[in-house]
């Protein structure tokens, strides 16, 4: 069956023909919006168009110090400064051509605008500076200045241990011994750096040598070494004020590394050292150490050095009873002049391995001495136990294994 559908309203007509009105008015207001943010877009591009050259001023830079300045001191700041512009270079550098004074670093500031240096001078110097800055058109502008440093009226002197290139124990410290006492200990910590491969903890501590009156810095890890780590030292010294104005005159570095773990335990009551390598036993040596009236130290002590012979006299110690005699196979262990040695003139007595007759010393037969001798490398640790004497210091040889890190990290003049 068919269906008609009926004629649509008035009503209906009239809503519909409002819809396409209402849709046409959309369209004709959506253009010009569209239009007007075009626009809009047009004009914030033109508010940050590049700076006409022709009004760009020109970048301006100061330095200090100028060219016409008195000479500085060695740990005076150089100071360089921008106006209409930044700062894209800044060179200090010492004059002659393959000078071993000091290049100087510094920072820029977050702006740009200003550049300080971070480091001192070598005394004594002359440096110059070269600054360039570019201005808001790209257009660069380059300053000169050249200054002199005072010449230090007195110096100081350091000795860095261990060597460059050398292969040390897992017990041995970086070291930089001064000629003369450090007051400004900070100052000098601060141009310090240690950088290891692995990375390894550790912290700079100071001491002084209660014998010699020698102060040092060292700087040791949290515990003993591992086997191959490399070890690099740089110290940026060079203008470092001392104290009472005594200058250092270089920097230093040393680059090393870690050798075979060796560790030597002395048992004064069994009068025996036992020695480790690698962890494993290698042998158990009889041994003869210090006598009631002159025991030996105890505690942790880091091979210094050591020689085929040695000459040993009472008042080299400051022994009431008189000896004089050349040693064998000396392994050197505090600066007080504790050794572990051959003792050939005690075989046959019953000493080794049975009591303690030396002057504080730690002596063993010729073969057994001249066996550990081979073995000794600078750095090695010798722990010696069951003594009735003190512990030895931190200053006397590298007696710093004697704190806990906790205490020896106290040491620095940093905390």
């Amino acid at each position: 069956m068919l269906t008609h559908s009926s004629p649509p309203t008035a009503a209906h007509n009239s809503r519909k023909r409002f819809s396409v009105l209402s849709v046409r008015s959309l369209r004709t207001l959506t253009v010009p919006a569209i239009a007007v943010a075009l626009l809009a877009g047009c004009q914030s591009a033109s508010k940050t168009a590049s700076v006409d050259p022709a009004d760009a001023k020109p970048a301006r830079i100061t330095i200090t110090p100028s060219s016409d300045s008195a000479a500085i001191a060695p740990d005076a700041t150089v100071k360089v400064a921008a106006s209409h512009g930044t700062l894209t270079k800044v060179r200090v550098v010492p004059d002659g051509a393959g000078s071993q004074a000091a290049t100087v670093t510094g920072a820029l500031s977050h702006s740009k605008s200003s550049w300080r240096s971070n480091r001192t001078m070598t005394p004594g110097t002359t440096y110059t500076v070269e600054a360039t800055a570019t201005n808001a058109a790209g257009k660069s502008a380059v300053q000169h200045s050249t200054f002199r440093t005072r010449a230090a009226q007195q110096t100081n002197g350091v000795t860095v241990t261990p060597s460059k290139g050398s292969t040390v124990g897992v017990g041995q410290p970086v070291s930089l011994a001064f000629d003369h006492p450090v007051q400004n200990k900070a100052a000098v910590e601060r141009t310090l750096s240690i950088s290891t491969s692995p990375k390894t903890e550790g912290s700079w501590g100071w001491a002084k040598d209660p014998l010699t009156g020698i102060e040092r810095v060292d700087w040791r890890p949290k515990s003993y070494w591992h086997k191959d780590t490399k070890v690099t030292l740089r110290a940026h010294l060079s203008g470092v004020n001392t104290g009472d104005s005594r200058y250092l005159r270089r920097d230093v570095s040393t680059t090393f590394t870690i050798g075979t773990p060796r560790i030597s335990k002395v048992d004064i009551k069994k009068h025996t050292m036992t020695v480790y390598e690698n962890g494993q036993k290698q042998k158990t040596i009889p041994i003869s150490a210090g006598q009631p009236s002159y025991p030996t130290w105890n505690g942790t002590m880091v091979v210094l050095d050591k020689a085929p012979m040695v000459n040993m006299t009472s008042e080299s110690v400051g022994i009431a009873d008189p000896y004089n005699k050349d040693v064998p196979w000396a392994v050197h262990l505090t600066t007080s002049g504790t050794y572990a040695h051959a003792a050939p003139w005690n075989e046959g007595l019953g000493y080794f391995g049975q009591s303690n007759m030396s002057h504080g010393c730690v002596g063993m037969s010729l073969a057994d001495g001249k066996w550990f001798y081979n073995r000794a490398t600078r750095g090695d640790i010798v722990e010696i136990t069951g003594s009735t004497r003190a512990t030895v210091s931190t200053g006397n040889g590298f007696g710093d294994w004697n704190l806990s890190y906790p205490s020896w990290q106290k040491l620095s003049a940093l905390r």
